[in-house]
């Protein structure tokens, strides 16, 4: 696909935060468990994405991170842009540094209208959205099927996550 492994695990991660109850920190550790990621690399992620202020970090016994915002303000292009970089919507498919209309690659005048629908899509598609999806169970968030992790349930059987219940240190 277009979007790096860094890219994926950040939409991931904040995909599985936006469905817990607003303001509940969540472990790294539980989110790379729920999401079959490499913890290390997933925090290093995590930090990227405070850093760019769409997480908060939280240390100590009741540590985690959680959303900045609503998830209905953070739109997918927000994360591409901090995790791709600034140049994700302007560079050349094939990589060439000059590509314009201009002085276009072999691929430009097929690939720039693909180009303008997928960032309209990322621009449209908010956490709130995708969150919805796989809360309803419409759609799973991980190659493994949401009943064989648990993904969303709390103690109770509720949909909602166990995050708030665990308190040990990122």
């Amino acid at each position: 696909m277009i979007l790096s492994r860094t890219t994926q695990y950040a939409i991931q991660a904040l995909i599985f935060m936006a469905t817990q109850p607003p303001g509940v920190a969540v472990l790294n550790r539980t989110i790379a468990e729920r999401l079959r990621s490499p913890p290390t690399y997933l925090a290093k992620v995590l930090q990227e994405l405070c850093r760019g202020n769409l997480l908060y970090s939280f240390r100590g016994k009741q540590g985690g991170f959680c959303l900045r915002e609503s998830c209905d303000k953070i739109s997918l292009m927000q994360i591409v842009k901090l995790t791709e970089g600034p140049g994700f919507t302007e560079e050349c498919v094939l990589g060439l540094k000059v590509c314009s209309e201009k002085t276009a690659c072999p691929m430009h005048a097929k690939w720039w209208p693909i180009k303008q629908q997928i960032v309209s899509l990322l621009q449209t598609q908010t956490l709130e959205i995708l969150a919805a999806g796989v809360t309803s169970g419409e759609y799973q968030l991980t190659d493994i099927p949401r009943a064989a992790l648990g993904c969303l349930e709390t103690e109770d059987g509720a949909s909602g996550g166990t995050a708030s219940k665990q308190h040990d240190e990122r």
